[in-house]
């Protein structure tokens, strides 16, 4: 009986030596940090007519955090810009038209300000839009960052045609 333990424990030993030697032996990869003047910034440009909100927020909110780049740091401002055209006529399904509400506090006694999403593109077409993106990014001092480097503008004509943004297709 005695053998038999001592084997086991002689045997436990052994895998904890291996797994200890194997951890060694293992390289472990480091984040590439990537200086600002490194960094190659692109422009892109997105058409939100009869597009999904969430969809086109969704892809917006990747490319400005720059996970689509092999040098992606979640804590580094690394993505490209984002050019967001007709912003008025993203789609958003069933009833949220009506239905979803957008809320507001002023900071004073009472003042819940409530809009529904008719409402809000109505006095400010690209408002839903941002803030669906703001949504997505993290909150703090790099997402304010990132959300400068977000144009959405509510027709289809845009100043940064000299860029040469490149087309993305949802």
């Amino acid at each position: 009986m005695r053998l038999l333990i001592a084997h086991k424990y002689q045997a436990d030993d052994a895998k904890q030596r291996s797994t200890k030697e194997f951890i060694l032996k293992v390289k472990r990869m480091k984040t590439i940090f990537v200086k600002d003047y490194e960094q190659k910034r692109d422009w892109y440009i997105i058409d939100a007519e009869g597009k999904p909100l969430g969809r086109v927020a969704a892809k917006v909110a990747s490319i400005l955090r720059g996970k689509h780049k092999p040098t992606y740091t979640p804590s580094q401002e690394m993505g490209d810009y984002v050019v967001v055209i007709n912003a008025e006529k993203v789609a958003v399904s069933g009833n949220k038209r009506t239905d979803m509400l957008y809320r507001h506090y002023t900071g004073f006694v009472g003042g819940l300000k409530s809009f529904t999403f008719e409402k809000l593109i109505e006095r400010h077409p690209t408002r839903p839009l941002e803030r669906t993106i703001a949504g997505m990014l993290p909150n703090g001092r790099l997402g304010r960052r990132l959300m400068g480097n977000v144009k959405i503008y509510a027709g289809s004509e845009h100043p940064h045609a000299s860029q040469n943004p490149k087309t993305i297709e949802l």
